[in-house]
């Protein structure tokens, strides 16, 4: 499952530098996220570090991406796979 930035983002600037796959990005009017690149941090952390450090806590699951956590190791496997 990707995650997803709802309205309630007060554009902090926490999520952003945190996310290792570079997926959050400034939108029109507050902070996205590319779901082609968000893993949930899966293959980095245990747990998603923008939802970790969010102070208002308006990053849930995207409910148009949802994926089992071994898509979302492969998708992170393909992510790496590039960088290298």
């Amino acid at each position: 499952m990707a995650l997803m930035i709802t309205d309630e983002c007060i554009n902090c600037d926490v999520c952003e530098p945190e996310c290792p796959n570079q997926a959050i990005s400034m939108g029109e009017e507050f902070y996205q996220i590319d779901a082609s690149k968000c893993t949930e941090c899966v293959g980095h952390f245990d747990e998603p570090q923008c939802v970790q450090l969010c102070p208002v806590a308006c990053i849930p699951v995207n409910p148009a991406h949802v994926e089992s956590r071994e898509t979302l190791m492969q998708k992170y496997l393909r992510l790496t796979a590039v960088k290298a």
